[in-house]
């Protein structure tokens, strides 16, 4: 193990050191008694910017935001107890979308571990099941290499979302710093070039296809393979479809895609995924909000080609033909040279494949009443996208606005579109927006929310008033909590139980009394003109109260249970 020069440091100070030494611009936290000795250390320095949140849950969203539009590491600090369980919301929505971060936590002292102490809690214990990996540093001398492996194993092999656990006592000791320049663990050695005979054997399937299709997931965008995948989709001249998390991996807005599959993906997408002959999956795991009922995706007989870093993910819900463990960019660099080196034999087989997939597009199934007199949400959408020339980072929350932006914001690139997708977090949007535009200072950055969603972290207001973040907050507001209320009416006879949001706050006078600007739009003619006048405020933050259909539903939609093709679309109620 390679060694830098040792000196003499405190805990504290290595902890801090071990930041500077990853090339950590930026971390977000916020302070408690646990922590102080790290907090000082911060204090002494300025090449690690700290940013002071208001709930431990938005320092590890903003951490999230930041690391996802990034690519880099996302960094955040809490303190001990309820400054770990704050934060558990946040880690865990990182751990379901594959995001790397590294969670300083602040641990009572050594001594106390284990004694009920004041703000104690089993940090390992509690975050076992949603961390990639965690530590508890229990010597000083251990706690620069066990920093160096938890960045290290947070962004390697698939990606996720590493803890360490540091007692109080261990930050005030001294010993000498000795950071290593790379770590070898015998128990953790990822998979990163894919099996050669596997890779050939994809690529024979896809060139003799009469009915391919590619589905494209979240591991697409964390790989960077989103140009290859790209070149690959043109080369082959065949339809790719997105995950919700794969949104910007293929050029949303290119004749090829198709658009989101799954619950509410599109209705050529769906039908495509079930019809085809040959499915390369990549950086995708067939989870039930994508595929439906795994026996009624299975009916159609497919070749399906399996590409995923994580082997666990690999027929764990349908059983593939042709697994490829590896690294999702350096698979498809592979697949590309076979690719170009053979000419595909089916271009009639494709254009008869490509003329099915126009009558399911003819079907226009986002259709939607424009000539509404109430301010239909997709119309926003739509005029967001235009008013940004589709160049934004998209941060949402979840819920029915999610489902709009997704459908209806064509992301062309990579990391702008920025969402909670395995855990669906309500309260995710703000933060990680902040986290977004702290990586990318003079990005335009809008937060699509809902009445609901917004309240869930609204005191991080104060955050983007201290570091004058100009985010703009388009809140979709239908006065219900709008997916609640769509399921409700489909499946539980128009029984709104608790998912009507009485008592709603005027927004308006809310972003006020933190410092920002509000405005309210209620008909559908100021849509855009209130747009452009938002967008232009470059250095402010607005929020944009939009109120809108309370009676408009996401469609299609797949039924929890149903199969991908049996969908409802808006003139079946």
């Amino acid at each position: 193990m390679d060694r830098i020069k040792a000196l003499e440091l405190s805990g504290a100070e290595i902890v801090v050191r071990c930041l500077q030494e990853e090339g950590v611009e930026c971390i977000f936290g916020y302070p408690g008694g646990a922590v102080l000795y790290i907090y000082d250390a911060l204090f002494k320095q300025d090449k690690v910017r700290h940013v002071l949140v208001r709930h431990e849950q938005g320092a590890a969203h903003a951490a999230d935001g930041y690391a996802r539009s990034s690519g880099k590491v996302g960094v955040c600090l809490v303190t001990s107890g309820p400054g770990l369980t704050n934060a558990v919301t946040g880690i865990a929505t990182a751990y379901l979308d594959s995001i790397p971060m590294v969670v300083l936590v602040g641990q009572v002292p050594t001594k106390a571990i284990g004694e009920d102490a004041f703000q104690e809690v089993d940090t390992v214990g509690i975050t076992r099941p949603c961390v990639k990996h965690n530590f508890l540093v229990k010597d000083v001398k251990d706690l620069a290499v066990t920093i160096k492996k938890a960045f290290h194993i947070a962004q390697t092999g698939r990606p996720g979302p590493v803890l360490v656990d540091i007692p109080k006592d261990l930050t005030a000791q001294d010993c000498e710093f000795l950071y290593p320049d790379s770590v070898s663990m015998r128990s953790y050695s990822p998979i990163t070039r894919g099996h050669a005979g596997q890779i050939k054997k994809a690529a024979k399937l896809l060139l003799e296809a009469k009915r391919p299709v590619i589905y494209a997931g979240g591991g697409v965008i964390l790989s960077n393979a989103s140009d290859r995948l790209t070149e690959l989709v043109r080369l082959l001249g065949v339809p790719c479809t997105n995950t919700l998390m794969g949104l910007g991996g293929f050029p949303g807005t290119d004749p090829l895609s198709l658009g989101m599959l799954g619950m509410h993906g599109t209705y050529e997408a769906n039908m495509a995924m079930q019809h085809c002959d040959v499915l390369l999956a990549v950086g995708a795991r067939f989870d039930d909000r994508v595929i439906g009922d795994p026996e009624h995706f299975a009916q159609n007989r497919r070749k399906i080609i399996h590409v995923d870093i994580d082997p666990s993910s690999i027929s764990k819900r349908v059983k593939v033909d042709v697994p490829v463990v590896g690294n999702v960019d350096d698979v498809l660099a592979e697949l590309l040279k076979l690719a170009k080196a053979e000419a595909c034999g089916n271009a009639a087989a494709l254009d008869d494949w490509w003329r099915q997939i126009a009558e399911w597009r003819a079907r226009n199934c986002l259709r939607y009443d424009r000539a509404s007199s109430i301010i239909k949400p997709q119309y926003v959408i739509e005029k967001l996208y235009e008013v940004t020339g589709g160049d934004a980072y998209v941060t949402s929350d979840v819920g029915q606005h999610q489902m709009w932006a997704a459908q209806f914001y064509k992301f062309d690139k990579p990391r702008r579109w920025i969402n909670s997708g395995g855990l669906g977090t309500m309260g995710f949007g703000l933060p990680s927006a902040m986290g977004v535009q702290l990586a990318h200072p003079g990005a335009t950055v809008a937060c699509v929310t809902g009445e609901s969603s917004i309240q869930m972290c609204i005191q991080e207001l104060s955050t983007c008033k201290q570091y004058r973040l100009p985010i703009k907050i388009i809140n979709l507001n239908n006065r219900y909590m709008g997916m609640v209320r769509q399921w409700q009416q489909f499946f539980h006879g128009n029984r709104y139980s608790e998912s009507y949001m009485d008592a709603l706050p005027d927004f308006v006078k809310l972003a006020e009394g933190y410092g920002h600007r509000g405005l309210k739009v209620e008909r559908p003619e100021d849509v855009e003109p209130a747009l452009r006048e938002v967008f232009a405020r470059k250095d402010e933050l607005v929020f944009v109260d939009f109120v809108t259909d309370q009676t408009e539903n996401v469609y299609p939609m797949v039924a929890a249970g149903k199969g991908i093709t049996e969908m409802i679309f808006a003139e079946d109620l």
